[in-house]
């Protein structure tokens, strides 16, 4: 039976965990049968509202589902040491206000079963639909993706879907050279991936815009621009290349 950890970073999500964590748990009861499946909630600040506490008590109510604490803030973290740390077969993440449409969830695993090493879900990919976004937002995030074909010849259109899943094999070639530590995660994962000749499948999705985000438009944009200066000068993806050679002459 092929496993399965499917990963949920928080931050004083005290509404958003015990509204929609139940909705995900029974679609993942429903469709994932064949598979030795995992729900964990990631508290990646740590919260400082009841996060905690309603999510300790889906878990004394739902089996499978678990609550993990990171002891270092921001999402990225939570992603990177929650990854490393599952022996899943396949890790997958999403947001926690399911801004992505549960339905593409199989579709998304169907293709890490199917060979690719990164699966990602797209808001700008040709048959996707966007629903309540911004048009600040709309413009932005085309500018940046733009921006990392540009710079970097990559494929992908949308970088920054909070929908995505990794094989563990990948995860554990890549993660070691990912940087940074917040949003910023999504793109510089699979702009070394792709760069070092990981298989990247892109889905496109339904997707509907959360009024209610907390993200800050501007901060995460200027960091978003830093860090693709640190990976055009420094491109670590070639040390992933190196590795991987070097362990194939062993």
């Amino acid at each position: 039976m092929r496993t399965l950890a499917v990963v949920v970073p928080v931050y004083n999500e005290e509404k958003d965990v015990p509204r929609n964590m139940p909705i995900l748990y029974r679609f993942l009861g429903q469709n994932f049968k064949n598979y030795d499946w995992k729900l964990i909630i990631a508290d990646n600040g740590p919260s400082k509202d009841r996060t905690e506490e309603v999510s300790k008590e889906l878990a004394r109510k739902y089996k499978n589902l678990v609550y993990t604490k990171i002891p270092r803030p921001a999402r990225g973290n939570a992603l990177k040491e929650t990854w490393l740390k599952e022996k899943a077969e396949f890790l997958v993440y999403m947001d926690v206000d399911l801004s992505s449409d549960l339905a593409f969830l199989p579709q998304l695993v169907n293709a890490l079963e199917e060979g690719a090493d990164i699966a990602i879900g797209s808001r700008l990919k040709k048959g996707s639909k966007v629903y309540g976004r911004t048009f600040l937002r709309e413009i932005m995030s085309r500018g940046y993706n733009i921006l990392i074909k540009t710079f970097f010849w990559t494929k992908f259109n949308d970088a920054q879907c909070g929908f995505k899943g990794i094989r563990k094999e990948a995860a554990e070639k890549l993660l070691p050279y990912i940087r940074d530590k917040a949003w910023f995660f999504d793109s510089e994962l699979l702009i070394i991936a792709e760069k070092s000749g990981h298989k990247v499948r892109e889905i496109p999705i339904v997707w509907r815009d959360d009024p209610a985000s907390t993200v800050k438009v501007a901060k995460t944009a200027w960091g978003d621009m830093k860090g693709l200066y640190r990976l055009f000068t420094t491109r670590p993806w070639k040390k992933v290349v190196l590795s991987e050679r070097i362990q194939s002459e062993k």
